[in-house]
């Protein structure tokens, strides 16, 4: 087991129990050192979840929704395919945004929950007057999913990943993106 599949597994063990987990005990269960379990940690809590250390063990504060960013590519044709795969699977496109090598990171709300808010934006883009904020990177842009888990956004990934609309991270990419992208532990 790496280091990501490591910390998903903490955050889920962590998530499911009702009493604080000890050091010991998850490094037991995941069959590492304790020490590897306290690194694990910090490296968690720098993703932001907030994990409290007691002493018993253990707790993170309950998440009411799971989230990811992905990194897609596809044609102007395939946005209603890409949003509606993700409400299909389950989850939520909340924002849309692009690394730009000039500008940097321009970002926009997006609140995509449902067939209908798929449409609604699709009726927008098709007036003309404004265009698709992917089109300034040549395609490139991003999302931050939200579902109520993370088997959802597994689902939803995976679905993406099938119509080959999720890109490959490149090395000009803020390093805090790369990480957050590697690592899925936004």
């Amino acid at each position: 087991m790496n280091g990501i599949d490591r910390r998903k597994g903490i955050i889920r063990i962590l998530e499911r129990g009702e009493e604080p987990i000890s050091g010991i005990a998850l490094s037991k269960q995941l069959h590492v050192s304790r020490q590897v379990i306290v690194q694990d940690i910090a490296l968690i809590r720098a993703n932001g979840r907030s994990v409290f250390s007691t002493n018993r063990g253990y707790v993170i504060e309950k998440q009411k929704e799971a989230s990811r960013i992905l990194k897609v590519i596809h044609s102007d044709d395939e946005v209603r395919s890409e949003l509606m795969t993700v409400v299909d699977m389950g989850g939520k496109v909340k924002d849309v945004f692009v690394y730009h090598k000039v500008y940097g990171v321009l970002k926009a709300e997006m609140n995509i929950t449902s067939r209908f808010t798929v449409e609604q934006f699709m009726e927008q883009i098709a007036t003309g007057k404004s265009g698709l904020l992917k089109n300034v990177t040549a395609g490139y842009h991003y999302h931050t999913i939200l579902a109520d888990s993370e088997e959802i956004l597994d689902l939803v990934e995976s679905k993406l990943k099938e119509l080959r609309f999720l890109a490959p991270i490149q090395e000009y990419e803020p390093a805090e993106l790369r990480v957050s992208l590697e690592q899925k532990l936004c």
